[in-house]
């Protein structure tokens, strides 16, 4: 990756059925670290547009699935290569107008491509069927197969839009549909252009790009025409399109908020290694992850040292420009989201627990961005937001606990049940606290998106979401099964005497 500090001014447009289409209005997107400042423009698409990208993907939807995965597999290959040759420049715009650091930005499309390979690596398994042969008091022989749903849309968010898509995108194809992909609104440029140029080297109608005003977009999921929507981002937004969907009895898969709990056991490793692990897991893309550790339950016979750790490497923070090599933190997304972590950390200062706040905020042209200097929130009264709520920005509670159970306990009693993570040096104990949490996914000694398995299936129970992504769970959550019984003679005739 270059470094470099150099701004740019982008615009995108549509992409729909094999070419690109330019649109009257267009959405600014604002540069979250200064305030006036305009990073690019990308095409509001119309209801017309939106519906022009529907009638394509469902025309290509019969060629496509009528392939086999491993003709759709070869064509995925083509449209993967030469990715990363941009990948210096899309960090470049993703930085500018997400806020995050451009390294962080720089591995976004990495995953995406990561992902991607993944996908491709279980094309065997895309049509293998099971066969239930004949069996005493059932007469027939069936097939249990999996076909394409048909049109599929995609929505991700803005923290890590890019890599997020490839949760889903590839799986939705590879299992034999055509794809309508919506970019944020917030984030759209980077991911509008490198999603643009895969879907140029697909068959027309294949994948689309979309980009526009919410109050246009909701024929991509109320929508007879539209088998599943795929949507990542906030349980509200979740909500929402569920109730969007039920219209059309639409399908969906979610992947929603977190509320995650890092479990600090007695017995925990403590030194700088997994200190970087937690701090990195806390704090990356300053807080706004879903799958960051959102709440640290910590013995408190090892909260001093916790403590302490965290504040060392929270001395260190450099908030800034995400172009600049120093800058170590960027802005939050949104002026928004900057105001909610506020309140979040005055009220626990109003509360009366020990909030310890970090690095100092930029000034000149960054002055009055949305940045929030890191904080820690030790010992807080547990029915606080900032507790109860996800933060999505850079700040912490410190929990302490006394045994084990009341650590699970406390852990489980939330809305979220996205992700988790054990500490400790006992393997058995790792095993038998994370068997316990209530949570889609357990790390040990570890947490956050650095560390997942990206083979392994991912998502969330109780709000945090419908369904599973990645792996080949991720391939069946885009195919329907479908099934072809045949009579057998022989034990019809035997059942009859």
């Amino acid at each position: 990756m270059t470094a470099t500090t150099e701004t740019t001014t982008v615009e995108t447009d549509l992409y729909i059925n094999g070419e690109h289409r330019s649109t009257p209005e267009t959405l600014d997107v604002p540069d979250p670290a200064k305030p006036g400042r305009i990073v690019g423009r990308a095409a509001a698409a119309s209801k017309d547009d939106v519906a022009d990208a529907v009638a394509a993907a469902k025309a290509a939807a019969v060629t496509w699935g009528a392939l086999t995965a491993a003709e759709r597999a070869e064509h995925m290959r083509t449209a993967i290569a030469g990715l990363a040759d941009d990948r210096d420049e899309d960090a470049r715009i993703l930085s500018q107008e997400n806020g995050k650091i451009v390294q962080e930005a720089w591995v976004d499309p990495l995953v995406l491509e990561i992902r991607w390979n993944l996908a491709l690596d279980l094309v065997d398994e895309v049509e293998r069927s099971t066969v239930l042969d004949s069996a005493p008091g059932i007469p027939t022989r069936t097939e249990v197969a999996h076909k394409p749903m048909g049109v599929v849309t995609i929505i991700v968010p803005f923290n890590w839009p890019i890599a997020i898509l490839g949760a889903s995108l590839p799986h939705a194809l590879l299992a034999g549909n055509t794809v309508i992909f919506k970019s944020p609104p917030s984030t759209p440029l980077a991911t509008t252009l490198v999603t643009q140029r895969i879907a140029e080297k697909l068959p027309p109608g294949v994948l689309n790009v979309i980009t526009g005003k919410d109050e246009n977009m909701s024929a991509l999921i109320h929508n007879e025409d539209i088998a599943k929507v795929s949507f990542t981002g906030s349980v509200g937004g979740g909500k929402k399109m569920m109730e969007m969907a039920s219209g059309s009895l639409t399908a969906v898969v979610l992947e929603l908020g977190g509320n995650d709990a890092a479990l600090i056991l007695e017995d925990a490793i403590l030194d700088d290694a997994h200190l970087d692990r937690l701090f990195s897991a806390i704090y990356d893309t300053a807080g706004q992850i879903c799958m960051n550790a959102k709440r640290i339950f910590v013995h408190r016979s090892r909260i001093g040292e916790l403590t302490d750790g965290l504040a060392a490497r929270l001395e260190k923070v450099r908030l800034g420009y995400g172009l600049d090599p120093e800058t170590t933190m960027g802005p939050l997304n949104s002026p928004k989201q900057k105001e909610f972590v506020d309140e979040l950390i005055a009220e626990a200062k109003a509360s009366g627990a020990e909030v310890r706040e970090y690095a100092e905020l930029p000034d000149g042209e960054m002055s009055g961005g949305n940045f929030v200097r890191p904080a820690l929130v030790i010992d807080p009264d547990t029915s606080l937001r900032v507790v109860t709520e996800e933060q999505f920005g850079p700040v912490i509670p410190l929990i302490p606990f006394d045994d084990e159970a009341e650590a699970i306990a406390a852990a489980n009693d939330t809305w979220a049940g996205l992700s988790g993570s054990v500490w400790t040096a006992d393997p058995e104990a790792a095993q038998r606290v994370g068997g316990q949490l209530q949570c889609g996914y357990v790390w040990v000694n570890d947490h956050g998106a650095p560390r997942l398995d990206l083979r392994a299936p991912f998502g969330g129970v109780k709000n945090s979401g419908i369904g599973r992504e990645q792996g080949i769970e991720g391939v069946r959550a885009f195919q329907e099964s479908h099934s072809i019984s045949v009579l057998d003679p022989e034990v019809l005739a035997a059942m009859q005497h």
